[in-house]
């Protein structure tokens, strides 16, 4: 009983901080490129709380920032914008990412993949809010360990994201679990911190976001799902990958063959992506070398979207929970669907309980 009402509680203070969400709290996750304003803002206007993912370069973020402001037009310029920014801390540039936040005051930053630890979450953390008091950190986290060490951290962040390991893109490598199991025991673990705690990986419809609740979550965050938002900066074919691709558990592997494919070399040990298996993937299990392969994704990719799908070569991250993805809609219309599916369970379940 005494976590049931703090768990209210906690949901409470997050209406306080963004009043113009409804609840189930709904989040697009920050995905890198493919997030940006439209996206954002269309999950304001349905009630939930929407992230702007890393661009190309640092400075993205201040022009993403920016687009967005004039895309809501608030009364003042200095007034927070009612959406978030996520950054990428192993290959993020402080600086930049201090003096677009302080510009322009987004209400949420997250913050994900330090290659030093919890010193760089800290000195990040830091130095966001000094630049905007307005900002509250969000930190996504994988393991008990990296909870722990973030709650009792001289700047412990205002949200914990628990990442299942079922997630798309980079998550934990190795000792990653489901947030089925792994949620709970961090919420028994740092209760009392007046931390929430949202879910995140696998969740694509309302049954996921009722489990999700269930275990002690104050709300989800979605990435896959809204690979296939109409807003989302996106190429046409790996849109329609994501559409078509199912049963995640076999038809999705986590590897840094694409990373390297694709030219990015970097990411710490303990990230790796999930992404849908295709012919550069299968290839490399049947022995054939990296350069070879390297040729025939960097040919097929001058072909535009060809290079999606199961013969295509590049990279399609997304999560296990792919195959529950259908089809392609509104990044609002994604929110409120969900949302209302989610309240139509637990409204049968309370009759059924």
């Amino acid at each position: 009983m005494l976590h049931t009402i703090q768990s209210v509680q906690l949901k409470d203070n997050l209406t306080k901080t963004y009043p113009w969400t409804k609840s189930p709290l709904i989040v697009s996750a920050p995905m890198r490129v493919m997030t940006g304003p439209d996206l954002a803002v269309s999950v304001f206007r349905a009630g939930g709380l929407g992230f702007i993912g890393p661009g190309l370069t640092p400075s993205s973020t201040a022009t993403d920032l920016s687009t967005t402001r004039t895309l809501l037009s608030p009364p003042s310029p200095t007034d927070p914008l009612p959406v978030g920014v996520g950054f990428q801390l192993w290959n993020g540039d402080l600086p930049t990412a201090v003096s677009a936040v302080s510009a322009h005051r987004p209400i949420a930053a997250w913050l994900f993949a330090p290659r030093d630890g919890q010193s760089e979450i800290n000195t990040w953390a830091s130095a966001l809010r000094a630049a905007s008091p307005a900002t509250q950190i969000w930190l996504q986290v994988g393991t008990l360990a990296e909870a722990l060490s973030a709650v009792s951290s001289p700047h412990p962040p205002d949200v914990l994201v628990v990442q299942g390991s079922e997630a798309g893109g980079h998550g934990r490598a190795t000792d990653g679990v489901g947030f089925i199991t792994l949620l709970p025991e961090i919420a028994d673990a740092v209760r009392g911190s007046g931390i929430p705690l949202f879910a995140a990986g696998g969740v694509v419809d309302g049954r996921g976001v009722v489990a999700a609740l269930g275990v002690g979550a104050a709300g989800v965050a979605m990435g896959t799902r809204f690979l296939a938002a109409r807003e989302a900066r996106i190429a046409r074919g790996y849109q329609e990958e994501v559409v078509r691709a199912g049963e995640g558990g076999r038809n999705t592997v986590r590897t840094q063959l694409w990373n390297h494919l694709r030219g990015t070399y970097g990411w710490p040990a303990e990230w790796s992506p999930r992404g849908v298996v295709n012919k550069s993937w299968v290839e490399e299990q049947e022995g054939v070398g990296f350069e070879e392969l390297k040729e025939k994704h960097d040919a097929v990719v001058k072909e535009g979207d060809k290079a999606w799908g199961p013969e295509g070569r590049t990279a399609t991250y997304a999560g296990a929970g792919v195959g529950l993805v259908k089809g392609v809609q509104g990044a609002g219309e994604i929110v409120e669907e969900v949302r209302r599916d989610a309240v139509d369970i637990l409204r049968e379940l309370s009759r059924l309980y």
